[in-house]
């Protein structure tokens, strides 16, 4: 049954995203909580998928540099002259130059690691890979913004609300799971937990889903003339991240299960963490948040498609493995 959920989670998915879009549009009272529930939801999907991965004795599983190298080049070498690009094709208006710059610059902490987890990717390397990205993201975002831009002000706004990602979405959902995982080594009859747990990652994320699309209705039907500008920028970047992924998987000799981990983590980027970077913007940056709506929702329908693309095609399973 379990395998049955799993197998069809692209169209429970699809089904969460048009549910949540028919619900913002036609009960727009209730988009207020589904908003207050996102966080949560998200900490809790983080939480399960991370029940699902050995944590105990982690650390020595993940010595491998080759992989941590083919992530940190692809996302913070390769994609932002990929993204510098891109913008290349929009109209020279600084807010949505900055809202693009601002959501495509950084990768996903936080929901790749369930599509991974979903997708057959090595989550055990994924998860390795989230602190040292936050760490990055720190560092490299506000460098960033200031070659492509001359934007600095924002640094220390950026800075702390990447912080408070990481403890609030990451941390404290990793430390749940570990100390759950040790509570259920102490004695047999507890492992039911865990398996239990096992049976969550697609219902909560097709909850998030939900949220997403419910929350955001309102946004993206009154920017719909920028749709036409940006959905080729947005649905340009997802392909690059694919071949990008497929490139640097061959090119450091990975196995197919961490291939799988880079294709999700060059796609997806940090949407709910620069969401309120860009609400918070001054006057005239509106346009940033509109971009940066847009794109998560774009995203959502990419990592569908990713969810079926990555396993079957980009890395499939090689033949006895």
């Amino acid at each position: 049954m379990r395998d049955r959920l799993e197998a069809n989670q692209v169209f429970l998915y699809l089904a969460a995203i048009l549910a949540g879009l028919a619900v913002g549009t036609h009960s727009p009272g209730r988009v207020g909580l589904l908003e207050t529930l996102l966080w949560p939801l998200l900490a809790l999907l983080l939480y399960v998928t991370f029940t699902q991965v050995p944590l105990v004795g982690l650390h020595r599983r993940l010595a491998n540099a080759r992989f941590l190298a083919a992530a940190v080049v692809g996302n913070f070498l390769v994609i932002p002259p990929i993204v510098w690009g891109l913008v290349q094709w929009l109209p020279v208006d600084p807010a949505l130059r900055f809202g693009v710059l601002l959501v495509l610059l950084v990768p996903c902490t936080d929901w790749f690691l369930s599509f991974t987890h979903l997708g057959g990717g090595d989550t055990s390397a994924a998860i390795a890979f989230t602190p040292l990205s936050l760490l990055l993201q720190l560092a490299l975002l506000p460098l960033y913004l200031w070659l492509f831009l001359g934007q600095t002000a924002l640094a220390g706004v950026i800075q702390r609300e990447l912080l408070e990602a990481f403890g609030g979405l990451i941390l404290l959902p990793l430390m749940a799971a570990f100390l759950s995982e040790r509570w259920a080594e102490r004695a047999p009859g507890r492992r039911w937990l865990i398996e239990r747990l096992g049976w969550l990652p697609v219902p909560l994320l097709a909850l998030v889903l939900f949220a997403v699309a419910a929350g955001q209705v309102e946004t993206v039907t009154g920017s719909l003339g920028l749709l036409g500008w940006l959905l080729p920028v947005f649905l340009g970047f997802l392909v690059a991240a694919a071949l990008l992924a497929w490139l640097l998987a061959r090119a450091f000799r990975l196995p197919v299960a961490q291939g799988r981990v880079l294709a999700f983590s060059f796609g997806s980027r940090n949407s709910f963490v620069v969401l309120p970077l860009a609400l918070a913007l001054p006057a005239g940056f509106e346009a940033a948040v509109v971009v940066v709506v847009l794109q998560s929702l774009v995203e959502l329908f990419g990592m569908l498609v990713f969810l079926r693309l990555v396993p079957r095609w980009l890395f499939p399973d090689l033949p006895g493995g």
